[in-house]
């Protein structure tokens, strides 16, 4: 099962052998044994292509949950005995990760100094399920099917802009308005160009005629606190220039409402301990510190 699944998310034969320290011919050997025992092919095989038979497709899906189960089963019994130990790998938004997840994790590694954490930042969706991640933070209303999601904090999707900046363009009194101001528009996010505002319940989409673009929140808002144009952003992302006054809301009348922040893994039988105490950990830590 370890081989064949390999062999799909590797594709050569000859580049699971070399990762396995085994011959071509002996993993040949394991697939055409797996076959056999299964009675249907898996792998549709020619001189210069392989790919999955339907049969392969979902057997594969099968086999690498049923290996991650194993993988995490033996880790939890090895774990009994031991400290909380090994490499969470972990995915977070560019802002979120940046600036609020860097102390979590000094505070989580004080009390389990064996777990090594390896966190990459990046605003598009990750699929848990392609196995890159044990976790993904995400800030998201729409949840994907088939993982465990644990709030661990919400913010809200404001617009904000300089006191300097309005004081010479004006403030915006609708969204109308936004049409006479220059926009910093924020990349990456599932509504494209659009800013997104809550009028009487409903959502609208505005697009917006944008100035600057980055898929950085605190970039926004730095330009925005120097007067280059209005911005939407999560309210995290703009916390510290609201609380030095560098920015101020405007239209606050057309506010969305709260956007949950979660920590998302695979549904399993059985997780780690480096898993479930990070977990725990970021619930008690962001229920203090947001």
């Amino acid at each position: 099962m370890q081989v064949f699944c390999r062999i799909v998310e590797l594709g050569t034969f000859a580049g699971v052998a070399r990762e396995m320290g085994l011959s071509a011919m002996m993993i040949s050997k394991y697939i055409t044994q797996l076959e056999k025992s299964l009675g249907v092919s898996l792998l549709s095989r020619t001189t210069r292509s392989l790919s999955l038979t339907e049969a392969g497709e979902n057997y594969y899906h099968r086999c690498k949950q049923l290996l991650e189960d194993l993988a995490a089963l033996d880790e939890s019994v090895v774990e009994l005995g031991q400290s909380v130990k090994g490499l969470l790998k972990i995915s977070a938004p560019i802002d979120f990760g940046g600036i609020y997840m860097i102390p979590a994790i000094e505070q989580y590694q004080q009390q389990y100094e064996e777990v090594k954490v390896s966190m990459n930042l990046n605003n598009k969706f990750v699929n848990l399920r392609d196995g890159r991640f044990d976790l993904s933070i995400v800030v998201t209303d729409c949840l994907d099917q088939g993982i465990v999601a644990r709030k661990v904090a919400t913010t809200t999707l404001s617009t904000y802009a300089s006191p300097s900046y309005l004081a010479e363009k004006s403030i915006p009194k609708t969204l109308d308005d936004l049409s006479q101001h220059r926009c910093l528009h924020y990349m990456d996010t599932p509504h494209g160009e659009h800013w997104m505002f809550n009028v009487l319940g409903e959502l609208k989409k505005v697009k917006t005629d944008w100035f600057f673009s980055s898929n950085n929140g605190r970039a926004l808002c730095q330009a925005a606190a120097l007067g280059m144009g209005i911005v939407q952003v999560p309210r995290l992302s703009a916390r510290s220039y609201l609380e030095s006054g560098e920015l101020v809301e405007v239209l606050n009348q057309y506010q969305m409402p709260n956007l949950p922040i979660y920590a998302t893994y695979l549904q399993r039988r059985f997780y780690p301990a480096k898993l479930t105490t990070f977990v725990e950990f970021l619930l008690k830590y962001f229920a203090k510190q947001l």
